[in-house]
C-alpha cells in the first residue's frame, strides 16, 4: 500500500462515517508520512490505544472496499500489532511524540526521534528486516551509542547484546562511523 494515499482515503472512510481516531503510529508508514522513507508499506502499525471496536470494523470494512477497487489491502492494514513495545519504551516516551497527519477524523502522531530510532533498531536487531528504514534515518554514531543501553534489555538471550553489536556495527559502517 502506498502510506499517505491509504491514509488519506480512510480519514475520509471514518469522516463519513462519522468517526474520528487519534493513535500512535510507528514503523515504515509511520517514516513515509515523515517524508523519511517513500516506499510501500504493508500496514500501519498502531502503538496506542488499543483499537476500539468501531475503528478496526471501518478499517476492515475499506479494506474490502479497497479491494473491490482493485488495490491489494489486508483486513488487518490497520492494527496494534507492536502495542507490547509500550511496556518497555523509556520513560516520558508519550511525552515526546510528534505529529505526522492531521485529517478530518484522524490523528496519528508518532514516536520523538529517540525513541522511533530505539523502535526501528530493535526491529532491526530483532527482525533483521529493516536495515533501509534504519540506513534512511541516518542515525550519528551518538546516537546509536546512546541506544545501546536500551537495546541491550530488550531480550534475554546471553547472544544477544552481542548480536545487538554486530547489527549495529553494519549499521554504522554503512552510515560511515563505527560503533
Amino acid at each position: 500500500m502506498q502510506p499517505r494515499p491509504t491514509i488519506e482515503a480512510f480519514d475520509a472512510h471514518l469522516a463519513s462515517r462519522g468517526l474520528r481516531f487519534e493513535g500512535v503510529a510507528i514503523g515504515g508508514a509511520a517514516l513515509v508520512l515523515m517524508g523519511v522513507i517513500q516506499r510501500l508499506t504493508r500496514d500501519v502499525d498502531v502503538l496506542v490505544p488499543a483499537l476500539p471496536a468501531p475503528i478496526a470494523e471501518a478499517a476492515r470494512e475499506f479494506a474490502r472496499e479497497q479491494r473491490r477497487a482493485g488495490l491489494d489491502l489486508t483486513d488487518d492494514w490497520f492494527n496494534n500489532g507492536p502495542i507490547q513495545l509500550c511496556d518497555v519504551l523509556p520513560a516520558g516516551w508519550r511525552a515526546r511524540v510528534e505529529r505526522i497527519f492531521e485529517g478530518q477524523a484522524l490523528v496519528l502522531d508518532t514516536l520523538g526521534r529517540p525513541d522511533l530510532l530505539k523502535s526501528k533498531l530493535f526491529a532491526l536487531c530483532d527482525r533483521g528486516t529493516d536495515l533501509p528504514d534504519c540506513v534512511a534515518l541516518a542515525p550519528t554514531a551518538s546516537e546509536l551509542d546512546e541506544c545501546l543501553p536500551w537495546l541491550d534489555l530488550q531480550d534475554g538471550n546471553e547472544l544477544w547484546p552481542e548480536h545487538v553489536r554486530a547489527m549495529l556495527a553494519e549499521l554504522g559502517g554503512r552510515l560511515g562511523h563505527a560503533v
